[in-house]
């Protein structure tokens, strides 16, 4: 999983440095970076290409799609790190799905969980300027998506290969971000590093987050995920000389707590 975190920040970073960008040309990017490797691959294996539930995996890829090309515009307009921080709310949505759809219990200590999280992200927006109003409702709108994924794959679960459903992810943002051709321009020079890295990195968080979910326990590596932030605010500060306040460092800390809290009530059972 701290793979898996450090190849998704680097991800994160390239798609802020590749601002010159349509943000829908680095979906682009992104996607068939890892659809190149992932699609010979499960040829190679035998999986199913379609799958067996073809509407929600489709609904999936079209969420997944829509989520990424929200993320990856926010990005450009505000600092790495709140970008990041913000879209932790994802789970908040993720659970608040699973309730009405999924007919799955949430404990109390989750509810509270989840409006501390709540509380943070406000915070971090009434306190940083650099946060503007569209940036905000659009990470946030990114986020409920998002929490739309999780609790398609986890009804999926075993119906599914991983692989099938992260295909469908590849499938339609690249089918999405064609749309937007008018808008793409040629990379040039060093750029061509920076695209190819993009989803190779992606490819490779992938790759091993899904293994990590394999091996242990969600509640047990995914708080481990959460050091993606950490990453993200080192690459800003170095990279974009992006710095924070005691306030917006509060909000990021209670948005991270809030969904701490909620894995250790999980864990408790």
């Amino acid at each position: 999983m701290l793979i898996a975190a450090f190849a998704f920040s680097w991800m994160n970073l390239l798609a802020k440095y590749l601002n010159d960008f349509h943000p829908l040309q680095v979906v682009f990017f992104r996607a068939v970076g890892t659809f190149i490797f992932i699609f010979p691959y499960m040829l190679y294996k035998k999986v199913s290409i379609i799958g067996k539930n073809v509407f929600w995996l489709s609904f999936r890829g079209v969420l997944s799609f829509a989520s990424l090309a929200l993320f990856f515009i926010v990005i450009q307009r505000i600092p790495l790190g709140s970008a990041v921080a913000l879209r932790y709310t994802a789970p908040i949505f993720s659970v608040l799905f699973a309730y009405f759809l999924l007919k799955e219990k949430v404990k109390t200590w989750q509810w509270i969980a989840f409006v501390i999280s709540a509380i943070g992200a406000f915070v971090m927006k009434g306190v940083d300027f650099r946060i503007d109003t569209l940036s905000f409702v659009l990470i946030i709108v990114s986020s409920v998506l998002v929490g739309g994924v999780f609790a398609i794959v986890r009804y999926l679960g075993s119906r599914e290969h991983f692989l099938t459903i992260i295909n469908y992810f590849m499938v339609f943002s690249i089918v999405g971000s064609l749309f937007f051709m008018q808008h793409w321009r040629m990379p040039v020079g060093q750029e061509w590093y920076w695209i190819c890295g993009i989803g190779t990195l992606g490819l490779v968080g992938q790759v091993f987050l899904t293994r990590s979910f394999q091996l242990a326990e969600t509640n047990t590596v995914a708080p481990i995920k959460y050091m993606e932030l950490v990453y993200a605010l080192i690459f800003g500060y170095f990279l974009f000389n992006e710095t924070y306040g005691f306030w917006p460092v509060v909000g990021m800390s209670l948005v991270v707590l809030g969904l701490l809290l909620n894995v250790w009530v999980k864990r408790k059972g």
